[in-house]
């Protein structure tokens, strides 16, 4: 079985994540969604909210399962049996960091990491600005899945009752 992740914060997961996983899950056997959970960072929502989003809308993909990890990614798809990491690519800035980490998770472990360029339409599209334009009440409901759109209007309005 060919096995690859496709890793991310997934803060929150966006239509350009999704692309790329539905694009992953037709490259190879299966695929974990590898959502990294680092509890020093603040984030809209927590791991277990996020893994729960990203589970409700790759539901109808049936060779995608999706799990948290802390601590290195290599030492995470050693354990999972992942051959590769799939990476979207929106912008050639991207790929400079992007090249370093695989050089460096390819000197830690037996991993390949391969690229994909995200679809056009996609190609803008970051977590951080989908929750800033939504903070300020910018219309994002082409950016994020209904579901993800609608906790994150919930989570957005709580933040600003306690400010």
């Amino acid at each position: 079985m060919r096995r690859a992740a496709c890793p991310g914060s997934f803060d929150p997961v966006t239509n350009g994540h999704l692309d790329i996983v539905r694009r992953a899950a037709t490259l190879f056997d299966e695929v974990v969604v590898a959502v990294g959970v680092n509890k020093s960072k603040r984030r809209l929502f927590t791991p277990e909210e996020r893994i729960e989003m990203l589970t409700e809308v790759c539901a109808d993909l049936g060779n995608v399962r999706i799990a948290g990890f802390t601590g290195l990614l290599t030492d995470f798809c050693r354990e999972q049996g992942v051959v590769a990491i799939v990476k979207g690519l929106r912008a050639v800035s991207d790929f400079d960091y992007e090249l370093q980490m695989a050089q460096m998770n390819s000197s830690l472990a037996d991993i390949e990491t391969v690229f994909v360029p995200t679809s056009p339409e996609y190609s803008f599209l970051a977590s951080s600005l989908v929750k800033e334009v939504a903070t300020f009440g910018g219309d994002v409901s082409s950016l994020v899945p209904a579901s993800v759109l609608e906790r994150m209007t919930v989570r957005l309005r709580e933040r600003a009752e306690e400010a």
